[in-house]
């Protein structure tokens, strides 16, 4: 069941988001958020991998694994759309077989884009995580658990495709040097992962 926080957050009208200038650009921080995660973090998604829109890998150059709306009632804590950046596993298995190879099944970075991508007009909220590993192959129906860690910039709209991208590789960057530090790194053994699996 969603409960009512994580409906309106869910539901509510999108909102304006600003548009990206480059001063933003230009000001950006090489490593975001305390240097041990606080309240409301660390924040617990999990969920069955969903076909979405099909985006993030051909336009983009960034796959994402989408997460059913009512997974990502946890992220009703923090209420603000934007980029986040943790760690997230895929389970192996799919329908009792395991399907991932060894070299898949570990605790990746990842970062996630929660909102309404308003570059694309989306008409409802989603929670979009890419993780920061090549894949042999897609892994839809595949369990995903996901431990989000922190937050790295609001939800912009964007006046070219170009610049999107260009913001998603730096949001890359950052969370992988943000994981970095040793309060981060912690939780890559966090009891949600399955830690007996092969890591990177």
């Amino acid at each position: 069941m969603v409960d009512a926080a994580a409906q309106a957050v869910i539901e509510e009208e999108r909102p304006a988001a600003p548009m990206r200038t480059e001063t933003f650009r230009q000001t950006r921080p090489d490593i975001v958020g305390p240097d041990a995660p606080e309240l409301p973090f660390p924040i617990v998604l999990s969920g069955t991998v969903q076909h979405g829109f099909g985006r993030g890998g051909k336009d983009l150059g960034c796959p994402t694994a989408n997460l059913p709306d009512d997974s990502i009632t946890p992220m009703s804590s923090v209420t603000k759309t934007g980029v986040y950046y943790g760690y997230a596993q895929i389970s192996p298995e799919r329908d009792g077989q395991i399907m991932l190879p060894e070299k898949d099944r570990g605790v990746m970075p990842m970062v996630m884009s929660l909102g309404w991508n308003p570059f694309y007009k989306n008409e409802r909220m989603t929670a979009e995580i890419h993780l920061m590993h090549d894949f042999d192959a897609d892994f839809y129906g595949h369990e995903m658990n996901a431990l989000v860690l922190g937050y790295i910039r609001p939800e912009l709209d964007y006046t070219s495709r170009e610049s999107l991208v260009e913001d998603i590789e730096t949001d890359k960057q950052v969370a992988l040097k943000s994981l970095s530090r040793p309060a981060y790194e912690k939780f890559k053994s966090d009891l949600i992962f399955d830690t007996t699996q092969s890591k990177l």
